[in-house]
């Protein structure tokens, strides 16, 4: 059952049923403050209808005595039974149709009990009772109405009677339905946008993850080799194998260490600052003037690095040289545009294929100590661009004592590939002529017109 929540005046004002949530079976409805009030009314009303036909009774001298004796009584217990018809309406009803059918003080009751009957019973068998109660009282109207009344205004009356409360309990049911339909729908489609959202949640997870992991394991990995690199000739000194480090390269392996961990640091950050700048987007500005930098804002002018693109390759490749890998670097690409202004391609195909070119010589340095690393970029507007890395196929050889070995998990490539096919792209990578070779495809559409290209 779908439930909508509701504010305790609501809970107050609305009838039981519209509170409940779903459509709950009226025995389990509880009454609102406005279905007493109601209710007070309505048999306040019955009862006022029952005294004022009650003096008339006695002036039907053509009725039987019997029939004047039972007109009291029976109006009486249907007055009584209105406060039954929230939780049995059918019940009520049937119970109702003896004094329909040989009473003229069961008036006002009749017409609440008519009313409730088809607002809350389902309309194919509301109308059958509906047809019980006209066939049972078209005797009265034939054999003691017409006769004695003005001709056929007693029947007409009846049906009319019978005709318009329950037309109008029909047109009330069918309202509360709309209601209860358009409530149901509201929270429907409320789960479904939170559903949304934690899609969304959950994906921009993922790809703040593969953004992370793409900045620390290459940077981390760096460290890890000039730290490995000093451990081994500190080692190798104190054993006596080599010649001692002298202060300017101490100088020289700590300053690489820092440099690269501030750079890491830096790296982190530039993620970081992409995520709190699309949460400042979604919030709501504070006083002053929109985008205007406050203390602490993150997100406008705070000094963060561009993005990563085609144009920071080079810079790339020589940290990986600097870290002690050989890396043979080719680059085919066409003219760039617009003077400094960037290859007419996508910001984001750019940075997926930086990434692609730090996730190959992050696997070649983690897997492949040592080996040259071959890089190659290559692509064509309108066409696509490919970024092939590959490098030797590591041996089965151990590691010497205190070379460095850097862990990994394989999660790399299972972000970069899914970087790509959200690009559009495909990934493929493993042993080929001996080599491991990792091979990106992007495509790459000519640029729109208007269209700023990337930095």
């Amino acid at each position: 059952m779908t439930t909508h929540p509701t504010s305790a005046l609501a809970r107050r004002l609305l009838p039981g049923e519209l509170t409940a949530g779903g459509t709950p079976r009226p025995e389990r409805v509880r009454r609102s403050a406005r279905d007493w009030a109601v209710d007070v009314l309505l048999f306040a009303w019955a009862v006022l209808c029952w005294a004022v036909l009650f003096e008339q009774v006695e002036s039907k001298t053509y009725l039987p005595g019997w029939l004047v004796a039972l007109d009291p009584p029976l109006g009486a217990l249907a007055c009584l039974s209105l406060w039954m018809r929230r939780r049995w309406p059918l019940g009520v009803a049937l119970a109702a149709v003896p004094a329909a059918a040989l009473t003229d003080t069961v008036v006002g009751a009749l017409a609440v009990i008519i009313f409730n009957l088809a607002l809350r019973i389902p309309p194919r068998a509301a109308g059958l009772v509906l047809l019980l109660h006209l066939a049972a009282t078209l005797p009265y109207v034939l054999f003691y109405g017409v006769p004695h009344e003005e001709r056929w205004t007693v029947a007409v009356f009846v049906l009319i009677f019978y005709l318009l409360f329950f037309t109008w309990g029909s047109a009330t049911r069918a309202r509360r339905q709309l209601v209860l339909k358009l409530r149901e729908d509201a929270v429907r489609a409320q789960a479904d946008h939170e559903r949304r959202l934690t899609d969304v949640r959950r994906a921009e997870r993922r790809a703040i993850a593969r953004e992370m992991h793409d900045v620390l394991a290459h940077r981390v990995s760096l460290l890890s080799v000039h730290a490995g690199a000093l451990a081994y000739r500190t080692r190798r000194t104190a054993a006596g194998e080599g010649a001692a480090l002298d202060d300017s390269e101490i100088a020289e392996s700590a300053t690489v260490i820092r440099d690269n961990a501030h750079q890491a640091l830096e790296e982190l950050r530039d993620v970081l600052h992409v995520l709190r700048e699309d949460e400042k987007e979604e919030a709501p500005c504070p006083a002053g003037r929109p985008g205007e930098p406050g203390d602490g804002a993150v997100g406008t002018s705070d000094g963060a690095r561009p993005q990563p693109d085609l144009t920071r390759l080079g810079e790339l490749v020589d940290e990986a040289r600097a870290a002690g890998q050989t890396v043979r670097f080719d680059q085919e690409l066409p003219e760039r545009a617009d003077g400094e202004d960037g290859w007419p391609l996508r910001p984001q195909l750019q940075r997926t294929a930086y990434r692609a070119v730090q996730e190959g010589l992050t696997n070649a340095r983690k897997h492949a100590p040592g080996s040259p690393v071959q890089v190659r970029v290559a692509g064509t507007v309108g066409e696509e661009l490919t970024v092939r890395v590959s490098n030797p196929l590591p041996g089965t050889r151990e590691p010497r004592r205190g070379e460095a070995v850097i862990p990994g998990a394989g999660a790399g490539l299972t972000g970069l590939r899914e970087r790509l096919e959200i690009e559009g792209g495909t990934l493929a990578y493993g042993p080929e002529d001996g080599r491991f070779t990792l091979l990106a495809r992007l495509p790459w559409p000519p640029p729109e017109t208007g269209y700023e290209a990337g930095p």
